[in-house]
């Protein structure tokens, strides 16, 4: 479809619709920003786009006669399909894309793309300083903070473009295409928003849609949806493994993480040399490592830069320490199975953090994985109630559960309860929303209130 002249109304004035106005306004079209909350006021969405003039902000009640006027429909990824307001325009047969795929239309270059339930942000961030110190011309996007919309008129035919795409995003793609796609695991989130973990599966494979033979996807061998998956899709699949030797793959062996072309075989890098810990991110380290091979970088450059790779923020994050007692800060845990990851990263008795908003989820998995390591569980938020009832269930101890107010009488409570050689790790297992604006937010909240004890 050709979009030049087109009135285009892009649904959602966060930051991915700032992203694809700007993006509309440079390849010819006549963008309208829509968002439902009739509180926003339309001057403050246009100070944030650098040219405003020829775009109108539309809030409140989304009428018939605004939709008379447009062409397309670009949705921002926090938009469900299933809103009614989104069902009518399907109705009336206007197209509809995502920000990820208007991106992808203006977008030139090879496109890496990661996805899964967790670790697609580590495994992101660490390929593009992969891609980075291999191509100079590399852009990192998505999901991980910079819209694909904000930097799709900058990429070349001979630029790197590595993005983290979530499961919001695929829903709305169509001829989005990677050279090289990942799905590092999948387990169960957001059911709020896709209902049904056949659902939620069915949109995460979408990443290979358009994934011909002479492309590559990387897949975690442990995940059995994702090694049944791998046995029906059209691009190469490389597994990567950290329980077991594979013929042919990147898989951790006695330390050490090895890649195999199905003929030779050659060390990648040892786990002792890394920055980061713990046997999720030696698999994030596989994902992004098996990925830059694809493209042909030397494992030398991969090697190098793996070696020096520090982590994300947010994500099992040392804080500091007081009293001889060490604070972790693991706000990107935002599901049972991310949290997962961040209590087996404890190698000390532990006072948790957890709880927030509500994906319907179940948390009995997380709580038996606590397994002695966690001496107090301290909830905060609209699930807490729901964890201690699930902790209770699962016989941790009744006397070691704490329901706090918000997360500064949290920190406080551990403070006062921990002795030397412990650890408080934030990890909720939950959503930020409710309480706090995003995960990193509530991250950085728990930064402070841990500095001013």
């Amino acid at each position: 479809m050709n979009i030049q002249g087109k009135k285009v109304c892009v649904f959602g004035a966060g930051k991915s619709g700032i992203g694809a106005a700007a993006l509309l306004l440079k390849v010819g079209a006549f963008p309208l920003i829509y968002d439902g909350n009739d509180k926003l006021k339309p001057e403050e969405v246009l100070k944030k786009i650098e040219s405003p003039e020829n775009i109108q902000v539309v809030t409140g009640e989304f009428s018939k006669k605004l939709m008379d006027k447009i062409d397309l429909v670009v949705l921002s990824p926090g938009v469900p399909m299933d809103l009614p307001v989104v069902k009518s325009i399907q109705d009336a047969g206007i197209p509809i894309w995502g920000e990820v795929e208007l991106a992808y239309r203006f977008g030139s270059g090879i496109l890496m793309a990661v996805t899964g339930t967790n670790g697609k942000t580590t495994t992101t961030t660490l390929l593009g300083e992969i891609m980075k110190n291999y191509h100079p011309e590399t852009f990192v996007v998505g999901n991980i903070g910079v819209p694909y919309t904000k930097v799709a008129a900058k990429t070349t035919e001979n630029s790197v473009t590595v993005a983290e795409i979530s499961s919001f995003q695929l829903e709305t793609v169509s001829t989005f295409h990677p050279k090289v796609s990942a799905i590092t695991n999948i387990t169960e989130d957001h059911m709020n928003r896709h209902h049904t973990m056949e659902e939620y599966i069915r949109v995460k494979e979408r990443i290979t849609c358009n994934q011909t033979p002479d492309d590559f996807c990387i897949l975690n061998y442990e995940d059995q949806i994702l090694r049944k998956f791998g046995e029906t899709i059209k691009p190469k699949v490389i597994y990567f493994s950290s329980s077991r030797v594979l013929r042919e793959g990147i898989y951790l062996d006695r330390g050490r993480i090895m890649y195999r072309d199905g003929q030779a075989e050659r060390e990648v890098v040892d786990t002792a040399d890394l920055k980061i810990l713990g046997l999720h991110n030696y698999e994030n380290v596989m994902t992004a490592a098996a990925m830059a091979i694809c493209i042909g970088v030397p494992v030398e450059c991969i090697q190098e830069t793996v070696k020096s790779f520090k982590g994300v923020e947010h994500r099992i994050e040392y804080v500091t320490e007081k009293n001889r007692v060490a604070y972790y800060n693991d706000s990107k845990g935002t599901n049972p199975d991310a949290a997962i990851k961040g209590i087996q990263a404890m190698n000390r008795p532990t006072l948790l953090i957890g709880g927030g908003f509500d994906k319907q989820s179940s948390y009995d998995s997380w709580i038996r994985e606590f397994d002695g390591r966690v001496k107090y569980l301290v909830l905060i938020g609209q699930t807490k109630e729901k964890i201690a009832k699930a902790a209770r269930a699962c016989s941790f101890p009744a006397d070691k559960i704490i329901l706090c107010e918000d997360l500064k009488e949290a920190v406080e409570k551990c403070a006062l309860l921990a002795l030397p050689g412990d650890a408080v790790l934030l990890s909720p297992a939950c959503a930020s929303w409710g309480q706090f604006d995003s995960y990193e937010q509530r991250g950085d909240k728990f930064k402070e209130y841990v500095r001013e004890l």
